[in-house]
């Protein structure tokens, strides 16, 4: 008696990396103006939904394929740029007035907005009345926005309720930035 194994083979399921591979090349593709915006998401959405590589491969056919010459060059001018973008911040940065930090032992916080009784009045049209409040909390500095019409920013991001602040920190309230400094 014989008997015979009949296997379905299937074929191997897709990678995590190829399918980024194919993403990479279809973003590429969009910042080379070779797909428009609508083109780009339909083969994004076929890609994360494809099961085999000659699906991505089809995705992926009329692209030009990254040579190793062109990935130098354009990492080079990537870099370049984002020096020279990083420069600029780092020469505003330093060009900023400083905001002392208050005395820990003041045990009170330090209230900032354009209202006279504020300890830091600030008489900028994009600050509120009661802009922000800097207090020593465990340690630390701690900012809040106190519901300011313009907001509070700590390096460039939006305060929402309170934040850490450290000693260099750079600090917005509406469009006045300051640098915090030690006392």
């Amino acid at each position: 008696m014989t008997s015979s194994f009949e296997f379905n083979t299937y074929p191997a399921r897709l990678s995590d990396v190829e399918r980024d591979k194919a993403l990479k090349v279809l973003r590429d593709g969009v910042a080379m103006g070779r797909l428009s915006h609508d083109t780009f998401v339909r083969r994004m959405e076929l890609a994360l939904s494809a099961r085999r590589a000659d699906e991505l491969a089809a995705l992926t056919a009329d692209l030009p394929s990254e040579s190793r010459l062109s990935r130098l060059v354009f990492g080079t001018v990537e870099a370049v740029s984002g020096f020279t973008v990083r420069l600029r911040r780092a020469w505003q940065a330093e060009r900023l007035p400083k905001l002392p930090l208050p005395h820990p032992s003041a045990g009170h916080p330090l209230r900032i907005g354009r209202d006279p009784l504020n300890g830091l009045r600030l008489t900028h049209e994009t600050v509120s009345r009661v802009h922000a409040e800097l207090s020593h909390q465990g340690g630390l500095w701690v900012l809040r926005d106190l519901g300011s019409t313009n907001g509070t920013t700590v390096n460039g991001r939006r305060v929402i309720g309170a934040v850490v602040v450290r000693e260099g920190d750079q600090v917005g309230f509406g469009r006045m930035s300051f640098r915090l400094a030690a006392n």
